[in-house]
């Protein structure tokens, strides 16, 4: 052969180096495509040609990109460990297009502590006796499956694992809703045919009830008229009432709902940003994208029963976009924790980040970012008694404020 590009056009068409493509994405546009790419490259040099000869290519110096986790850093407040979860998932045990062990590494991966994969109890067009890949009776009848395949790979991972299911009729008054923390899914299944015996069943086992996306539209699949304004609706407040809903999604996936802040702080409901993923994390959102969303969860304990215990204490905080979303007392109490604030002169302070989150202040109307531990000096009217937070909501377009303190 005349040289090393004649030699690789003619490897090619007899299947001897056809095994570097699945390793193409792992080296971009330089990696061998055609034959004719990155013929310098030494893993490609063929060794001196005989007639008869066969060749193989050297695969030692290969290895895909690997990605460290994503580290969060953000400071226990006022005792409580500050863990960092996703509990809206899905995979294609129901109509996401991963697995769940995948879940797992992705989370993992995000600098996620914790998550939940809800599949759909209703609409299983995959593993199903009705889907593409048929599962046999016992499998099939079992909608704790996709937390059984994932469990081993989260204990293996340290990632905490909450079972969980997505309700979802097509038509159904108070729309899509998450049971979290159940014990057995199957008989939240059995009561399929009335979707208040389904909340009932998962409220006796100790479930968290979550209402998934608010403002989705899709009326006939359980989503509410295109156009039509987000309320609180008279199903919601008979859940409410019987004390089976807990919390509401404000953000998901990638839309916002801003009136929900207001309906958590009027109803004593916790505030959820959730990712409802379907397609692999890197698909949905790339690569440890930081405005992904997920809760920060202020737990007692790195553990299951303590995160479910914050639940129901509400001890929880949204955060998605750049945008956190919380209650009093703990978004005031997380921004004491997560901002050092110090008083250099009358006029002026010191302000440093210790953690990963996203702080935007205005004082005097100035929009100032925080940057992770940098100590940054603000100056203000002797006279001013606050600050605001820009991007952290107490309420619906209600930035938090925060008393200054100047002694």
């Amino acid at each position: 052969m005349s040289n090393r590009r004649e030699f690789l056009k003619q490897s090619m068409k007899m299947g001897a180096v056809t095994a570097v493509f699945p390793f193409a994405e792992a080296f971009g546009e330089e990696m061998l495509r055609d034959g004719s790419q990155n013929v310098d490259n030494p893993m490609f040099q063929p060794h001196a040609a005989t007639e008869g000869d066969t060749f193989t290519v050297s695969m030692r110096h290969i290895s895909a990109p690997t990605i460290s986790p994503r580290r969060i850093v953000v400071p226990d407040v006022e005792g409580y460990k500050v863990l960092k979860g996703d509990f809206h998932i899905h995979t294609l045990f129901s109509d996401g297009l991963v697995m769940p062990k995948d879940r797992i590494v992705e989370a993992v991966e995000n600098g996620l502590d914790v998550i939940s994969i809800t599949d759909h109890i209703e609409y299983r067009p995959y593993f199903s006796p009705v889907g593409k890949w048929k599962l046999n009776p016992e499998q099939a009848n079992n909608y704790n499956l996709w937390y059984e395949e994932a469990r081993g790979e989260a204990e293996k991972q340290n990632l905490i694992l909450v079972r969980g299911a997505e309700v979802t009729k097509s038509t159904m008054g108070p729309g899509h809703l998450n049971v979290l923390f159940t014990t057995d899914n199957n008989p939240v299944a059995a009561a399929v045919s009335d979707w208040r015996k389904m909340l009932q069943t998962a409220a006796d086992q100790g479930a968290f009830i979550l209402w998934n996306h608010p403002g989705w539209e899709a009326p006939k699949s359980g989503g509410i008229e295109k156009g039509a304004p987000l309320r609180f609706t008279g199903d919601h407040e008979e859940i409410l009432k019987k004390g089976i809903l807990h919390g509401i999604e404000i953000f998901n996936h990638k839309e916002y709902y801003p009136v929900v802040s207001d309906w958590c702080n009027e109803k004593d409901l916790a505030l959820f940003a959730n990712s409802d993923v379907h397609e692999s994390e890197l698909n949905t959102y790339g690569i440890q994208n930081l405005s992904r969303p997920m809760n920060l969860i202020l737990a007692k304990e790195r553990t299951l029963e303590s995160i479910r215990e914050a639940f129901f204490a509400k001890r929880i905080v949204a955060w998605a976009a750049d945008i956190l979303w919380g209650r009093d007392p703990w978004l005031p109490a997380l921004f004491k924790a997560s901002v050092e604030m110090k008083t250099i002169t009358p006029g002026t302070l010191e302000l440093t980040n210790k953690s990963s989150l996203p702080v935007f202040i205005s004082v005097g109307g100035a929009v100032i970012k925080l940057s992770k531990d940098v100590a940054q000096q603000v100056y203000c009217s002797e006279k001013a008694k606050t600050m605001t937070v820009c991007n952290w909501m107490s309420g619906m377009n209600q930035p938090m404020e925060i008393a200054l303190n100047k002694q």
